[in-house]
């Protein structure tokens, strides 16, 4: 009887243990595909213009259970920020919050479409025209990622590129 007794305490914690771990994958609410769309952009970077000039470094990383990547730059000159970056479920989209030591602030959001992050801002209204803000994100086939950020009339025309960037992983 105390062999019954034991074997059926035995399969009772197997049980718990199951339903403890599926509970766990339960309770990962960033764990789905979508939040890990960004994670390319995760890492440890030197920033090189196209003309291969360093021009700064940037520390990418996960945080709280999946659901942010925070950005840390700091360039060759002065320039320092951060970024939160996060994909919301509620409409399908990645968003990043910028802010810079210069108070300069950038609200973005938008979607991973056909290999690249492209994140857009609000309209923004300037003193000759209004424009919005694109940067789009693009893994290279060598493991370095671009950096695009251009600025775009109400239209869509192109007005200026802000920024290109190529990332290469820090050698350690």
């Amino acid at each position: 009887m105390r062999k019954i007794g034991l074997i059926f305490l035995f399969f009772q914690l197997l049980n718990i243990n199951n339903i403890m771990a599926q509970n766990i994958n339960k309770d990962c609410a960033c764990c789905e595909e979508n939040y890990n769309l960004f994670d390319f952009w995760i890492g440890e970077w030197d920033v090189y213009t196209i003309n291969e000039k360093l021009v700064g470094t940037n520390s990418i990383s996960k945080h709280y259970d999946n659901c942010v990547i925070q950005e840390k730059w700091v360039s060759s000159g002065k320039n320092r920020g951060t970024s939160t970056n996060f994909y919301d479920k509620t409409d399908n989209t990645w968003n990043q919050i910028w802010v810079d030591n210069s108070g300069y602030i950038l609200k973005l959001k938008g979607k991973f479409i056909n290999g690249s992050m492209i994140l857009k801002s609000d309209i923004i209204k300037g003193e000759n025209n209004n424009y919005f803000n694109q940067i789009r994100w693009t893994k290279n086939n060598n493991g370095s990622v671009t950096q695009l950020w251009e600025t775009f009339n109400e239209d869509g025309t192109k007005i200026s590129e802000v920024f290109r960037g190529i990332y290469k992983k820090k050698l350690n």
